[in-house]
């Protein structure tokens, strides 16, 4: 791989790992400092990679360089030096008393699940805690997070100085969380990276290969969490099977030219069936003790999607896990998929009712559900469904899935 691929790479796998060991060695209050350093070492690489070609273990020659501008910073840095370096100092083990930056595997994964808990911190708003998620704990930069958000770098690079700021106001200690604050926290944390997958999979941004990496990094910190034995709880063994079986359909999901392919169009063979067993063995770890999270429903909800077949045995179970997840955690989204399910079950007439109670009128998807529940029934208040809902969509692949349905509907009248 040449340097051009190869430093990109590395530094989404590797610049959240230091800086993560950084932070957690010198605090909230000197986050800049720690990804300055960072920043840094990439920089020295690109320019001394250049020249004299690439090192025969790039990974552990970042370390190196890290470490060693982390040790000059410190002593040219006389305030630092003071204020940081001497804490170091006094929790160091005497017999050591040379400031060690710990990048073994498990300094580093002990680092990022301390930074997972600062960042998903409750003192934030849901969306700056996941643009800031995306920014520290991923390694992605501002106007790829711009990209995914549909908004401008400007906007993002408020939103995650604010983000930052809030933390040091709120004196944020990076740490391992002890088994009380888990407790209290965890709801938080898995959200937010639920949050993040959601990002990646439902993103209106037509950069496919950034949905992906967003997807892929919501599973990686899940996985850090499984890793961890205090953090390993049925929810989250739930929220990875969901991951798992929803990125199992990613390559089928969109066509040639980025159109949305809906389920039920999806060539099959394109699924992922290593994802699907994954998640059917992260389903079945999800199931001990008495806990009953969004996660585990939604989960199985996936899981039975994962079965094409159009049975009524598949539609009945979805059902029901859809009326189990409205009573625990009600949303007018969930009320209305479960309309869907509804159809498969009781027939449209009945889906119909339920849907026109939600009377979801600034939802595209509420129009486009009543068009395709009315399809078989009066077409020319499906037609007037489909075109509010086309009024309503705002991406092309959206409005063009829409406009599909309305000539399929001109033409059977016609």
């Amino acid at each position: 791989m040449e340097n051009k691929e190869l430093i990109p790479n590395l530094f989404r796998t590797e610049y959240q790992k230091i800086v993560s060991v950084l932070c957690s060695l010198f605090g909230i209050q000197h986050i800049e400092i720690a990804e300055d350093i960072v920043s840094d070492t990439f920089l020295s690489a690109s320019e001394t990679w250049a020249i004299k070609g690439t090192p025969e273990n790039p990974t552990a020659w970042l370390y190196t360089v890290a470490k060693n501008k982390t040790k000059n910073y410190l002593k040219r840095n006389t305030v630092f030096e003071t204020k940081i370096a001497g804490e170091i100092k006094h929790n160091a083990p005497l017999q050591n008393p040379e400031i060690d930056i710990d990048l073994s595997d498990q300094n580093i994964a002990d680092s990022q699940l301390a930074m997972i808990f600062t960042v998903c911190n409750p003192s934030n708003s849901e969306e700056a805690q996941i643009a800031l998620a995306l920014n520290l704990l991923c390694g992605f930069g501002i106007s790829e997070i711009a990209d995914a958000f549909l908004s401008n770098k400007e906007v993002i690079y408020k939103r995650i100085n604010r983000a930052k700021e809030k933390l040091k106001e709120e004196n944020i200690k990076i740490k391992n969380p002890n088994l009380s604050e888990i407790q209290d926290r965890m709801p938080a944390v898995l959200k937010t990276i639920y949050l993040l997958f959601s990002e990646g999979y439902y993103s209106i941004s037509q950069n496919t290969t950034l949905r992906k990496d967003f997807c892929t990094e919501a599973m990686r910190l899940t996985y850090l969490l499984i890793q961890n034995k205090n953090t390993n709880l049925p929810q989250t063994n739930a929220l990875m099977a969901l991951m798992c079986f929803h990125s199992s359909r990613f390559e089928a999901r969109t066509g040639l030219n980025g159109e949305i392919i809906l389920y039920e169009d999806q060539n099959e063979s394109l699924w992922n069936q290593e994802l699907i067993d994954k998640g059917t063995y992260f389903l079945s770890r999800s199931s001990t003790g008495n806990t009953l999270s969004k996660y585990h429903l939604e989960a199985g909800i996936a899981y039975w999607h994962t079965n094409k077949n159009d049975t009524a045995e598949k539609w009945q179970n979805i059902l029901e896990l859809y009326n189990n997840l409205i009573i625990l955690e009600y949303s007018p989204i969930v009320a209305l998929n479960r309309t869907y399910a509804l159809s498969k079950v009781e027939g449209n007439e009945e889906a119909i009712r339920e849907a026109e109670k939600l009377n979801l009128t600034d939802n595209h998807f509420y129009y486009s559900l009543l068009g395709n529940l009315y399809f078989s029934i009066d077409s020319k208040k499906a037609i007037k469904h489909f075109e509010s809902a086309l009024n309503l969509a705002k991406t092309v692949s959206d409005k063009a899935i829409i406009s599909k349905n309305i000539e399929k509907l001109n033409n059977l009248t016609a």
